[in-house]
């Protein structure tokens, strides 16, 4: 299906099993009737990242909790979707091959996207959410025919203006200010945005008032499948660490810019392996290469990058007394998951971007030109001075804090519950 702005602001009517079922940017359904309708069928859109994903958990668990008996699917890129695999919230994971589309001239990438949308289409969803708010997410929204799909309001450019902060020219050029590339127009209700200056957590929970989910904590629980921990375990008694302090380590992320110094995370490493710590660095298979380079100048710290699965990496932290990373997924797994997280910031913003009401676990520094959501390190003017400057002294020391107010030994918590 092409879908472009002719598309989406068009209203049309289909047949379809006997209902007439309406499409493009308009509703039969009042906004303030969405609280008392009793959703059956579900799409929640959130492809990707894993932190993005973490961050969308908490309205999955009100969503499951305010329709209980409702199918709720979620379409999510194949990495991220063995995350989900195992969560009963959950009644299907179904997965978007993005990868198909880095050779959109061949035709795999279209018959893939054509029989998702056929899929999407015979599952005759009654509500789909599209958390991801881009023109991919809002184009499956859209040919879901659901009668009722939400996502975020369009970027407003006097929404800067409820800042009580000064951000900098560069970062404003980047980063989030509604839905993007003109996804909003798929959509035939907005999640307010009343102000940019809120955490994803809280911008995805926009939806509770809309839905009636309730006004409660958010809940970020999810399951971690046996078999994941039973892993971890064995493998911590094969470095004969079991029982250990464990510090997770994870050098690696997603952007050049995000990247903190090797030799910081180096010195982090043989501080806590001298005070009689194990240490693991963690990651994906990309990220192997480089907490080898780590583990390599810190010896005794086991590289298990590229080793595990999510689940497992999940399992992993959560034995973990302490996490030290970037910003990045495995963070945002450390506080769903409820473990002491130290998290070096430079180019991302910690309101935007940072670990869920943790102000205390990030470490940066007070530059001018800090956040600039640059992505590349060559296009950074300032010798990347926002992470070329935090002290691996000033980690250690936040890192010791927390290991202070912890019980000395490294006691696994209990398995969180699941909701269903």
């Amino acid at each position: 299906m092409v879908l472009d702005e002719s598309t989406l602001l068009n209203v049309q009517t289909m047949r379809d099993g006997g209902k007439y079922r309406p499409t493009g940017a308009d509703s039969t359904v009042p906004t303030a009737d969405l609280q008392s309708r009793d959703f059956r069928k579900i799409l929640l859109i959130k492809l990707s990242a894993m932190g993005d994903v973490v961050h969308t958990f908490p309205v999955l668990n009100k969503l499951r909790q305010r329709y209980p008996s409702a199918r709720l699917d979620w379409l999510v890129t194949p990495g991220i979707g063995e995350l989900l695999a195992d969560n009963p919230a959950i009644s299907n994971v179904i997965e978007f091959q993005r990868d198909e589309w880095s050779t959109p001239w061949r035709a795999a990438p279209y018959v893939s996207a054509a029989r998702l949308v056929a899929k999407l289409r015979s599952a005759e969803y009654d509500l789909v959410l599209d958390l991801q708010g881009q023109f991919r997410s809002a184009a499956f929204a859209f040919a879901s025919g659901a009668p009722v799909r939400i996502g975020f309001d369009k970027p407003r450019a006097d929404r800067w203006k409820t800042l009580s902060r000064k951000i900098p020219d560069e970062a404003k050029k980047h980063a989030w200010q509604g839905a993007r590339e003109g996804s909003y127009l798929a959509y035939t209700h907005h999640i307010a945005v009343p102000t940019l200056d809120v955490h994803p957590v809280d911008r995805y929970l926009g939806i509770a008032p809309m839905l009636g989910l309730g006004d409660a904590a958010p809940d970020f629980s999810f399951p971690i499948p046996p078999e994941a921990t039973t892993r971890i375990d064995g493998l911590l008694d094969y470095y004969d660490i079991g029982k250990a302090r464990l510090i997770a380590i994870a050098p690696g992320t997603n952007w050049d810019t995000k990247q903190w110094r090797s030799d910081g995370f180096v010195e982090v490493a043989r501080h806590f392996l001298q005070k009689g710590c194990a240490v693991i660095l963690m990651g994906s298979q990309r990220e192997r290469a480089l907490c080898e380079a780590v583990a390599a100048s810190a010896p005794g710290a086991v590289n298990l990058a590229g080793e595990t699965t999510l689940p497992e990496l999940a399992a992993l932290i959560r034995r973990a007394a302490v996490c030290v990373t970037n910003d990045s997924g495995p963070l945002h797994l450390a506080v769903a998951l409820d473990r002491a997280a130290v998290s070096v910031f430079g180019p991302t913003d910690p309101i935007w971007a940072g670990p869920y009401r943790r102000d205390n676990a990030v470490l940066r520094v007070d530059l001018l030109c800090s956040p600039c959501y640059l992505r590349e390190v060559s296009r950074c003017g300032y010798g990347h001075a926002c992470m070329a400057e935090v002290d691996a002294g000033a980690v250690i020391e936040r890192v010791e804090n927390l290991l202070a107010k912890l019980p000395s030994r490294n006691k696994p918590p209990a398995p969180q519950a699941s909701r269903r």
